[in-house]
């Protein structure tokens, strides 16, 4: 359902507008009120009439949002973010910036018509206004870009920072706000598409598999329940009806440890639930994890289907120049500050060393030669992978942003970390990019970071994934 045409979660475009408009004279009436009883034209008990009113202007934006569309089910913390609320509360503080920029407008311009007319050359009489106007006002603000900086996600640190920085800078301050603005209704109408989607197919479920989903991790992360690393990614498949499972194993570790874990973990959830099999979908180090407990774990028969996001198969070249020329001193600080940080995060012998040296070119080149006879251990499983690519260093977030630099002067075009060609692996590869300079990151990928990327809808992306394996029977 598009709503770029018909955004249905909005109160009709007359009501909307006139409640801007009744709001922004209500308030900037509330604003000025000060210069009005010091020469007698309005009577003080006027502004205990004005009080209420200026509190329901403050609240109205929220009531009227009222069509915005509730999820079917319970959103899930932090992995479904938006809630019916949030959502609202956005959609307020927008519609309250939006009726700050008129009042203000209209505050200023009566100061300036009535200065002439009531001056009595007492300077402090119109300083009082003034900082009662900026008193008024200043409520309104911050009830809009409050609402905006707790509840909106595509803000982001970096569009928060700036318009801290910028809040004091004439001019700059303005066309930040409006750009905020911009953010955050674009979010509000993207969710409210997304719920209107999944609740208008929730009941055909459309992911709803054979055999549940294993969701496998990369290198330096973990599962963790209230910050899923796939984002909002698992929430919009379950909604879709998928059974969504973790690996759960460490963070950090070489091949072969990582593929111990993965496998008694599948080992698990088949004798647990009674599935028989999986489909595993697994992101950058999980993918060669898996690769490598397909070829000495014996999981075989559990394994419906593989797909692979991003992964490194034939490993990366600049990873091998980092190992090389950094000295071994500085190697073995990092690894002995992460494996110690690993340990208080829940893993129990991280190898942050191992981990990295398995992800170099040559190592990835050795365990491809020795599973060169593959297809006897994955023969009768859909093996497919995905991969993606940035445009430029600045489509990614800290630290791709640094190392897709890096990356592309060793590996070519890369989304940060895995280069266009090492993620190709398996029966069928799927590229994924853009038609904008910001492309797709490795962490875009899996919805790390919730960002919505104007071309590429990661959620819908993963449905399609996921509906295309119930297709195939899997």
């Amino acid at each position: 359902m598009s709503l770029k045409s018909n955004r249905t979660y909005e109160p009709r475009r007359g009501l909307r507008y006139t409640a801007r408009v009744l709001s922004g004279l209500l308030i900037a009436l509330g604003a000025v009120c000060y210069v009005p009883m010091r020469d007698g034209v309005i009577p003080v008990k006027a502004l205990y009439a004005l009080i209420p009113l200026y509190l329901f202007c403050n609240a109205l934006p929220y009531l009227l949002y009222r069509r915005i569309p509730k999820p079917d089910g319970k959103p899930k913390l932090l992995s479904q973010v938006h809630s019916r609320h949030t959502l609202r509360s956005c959609a307020h503080g927008v519609e309250m910036l939006h009726v700050f920029l008129l009042s203000i407008g209209l505050s200023v311009v009566y100061h300036l018509i009535r200065l002439p007319l009531l001056w009595t050359g007492r300077w402090a009489d119109w300083l009082i206004s003034a900082a009662f106007a900026v008193g008024v006002l200043a409520v309104v603000f911050w009830n809009g870009m409050l609402c905006l900086y707790i509840y909106s996600v595509q803000l982001g640190i970096k569009w928060r920072v700036i318009g801290a920085l910028c809040g004091l800078i004439p001019v700059a301050q303005l066309i930040v706000l409006r750009r905020i603005m911009q953010v955050v209704d674009a979010e509000v109408e993207e969710e409210c598409r997304q719920i209107y989607r999944n609740n208008a197919r929730r009941k055909e479920k459309i992911c709803k598999t054979r055999y549940p989903i294993l969701m496998v991790h990369g290198a330096f992360f973990r599962d963790i329940k209230h910050l899923n690393y796939w984002g909002r990614i698992p929430a919009t498949l379950e909604t879709n009806g998928a059974t969504v499972f973790y690996g759960n194993h460490q963070s950090a570790d070489a091949f072969r440890d990582s593929a111990a874990e993965l496998a008694k973990r599948i080992r698990e959830i088949v004798a647990e639930t009674g599935c028989e099999k999986v489909n595993i979908i697994a992101h950058s180090k999980g993918g060669m994890d898996i690769r490598t407990a397909l070829a000495y774990e014996g999981i075989a028969p559990f394994v419906a289907s593989v797909t692979t996001v991003n992964t490194p198969h034939r490993g990366c070249e600049f990873a091998e120049f980092l190992l090389d020329r950094a000295p071994e001193s500085l190697r073995d600080k990092v690894a002995f500050t992460y494996n110690k940080a690993a340990r208080l995060l829940g893993d129990h012998e991280p190898d942050f060393l191992a981990a990295l040296s398995d992800l170099t070119a040559s190592s990835c080149a050795a365990f491809n030669e020795a599973t060169a006879g593959e297809a006897g251990h994955t023969e009768g499983i859909l093996c497919q992978s995905i991969g993606s690519k940035m445009e430029r260093a600045s489509g990614g977030q800290f630290p791709l942003n640094f190392s897709y630099v890096i990356a592309r002067l060793f590996d070519g075009p890369n989304d940060g970390l895995v280069s266009e060609t090492s993620a190709e692996w398996g029966e069928s590869y799927t590229f994924l990019t853009t038609t904008g300079k910001r492309g797709i990151s490795h962490g875009d990928v899996i919805d790390l970071n919730r960002t919505n990327i104007e071309g590429f809808d990661v959620r819908e992306f993963y449905v399609e994934l996921v509906h295309d394996l119930k297709q195939r029977g899997l």
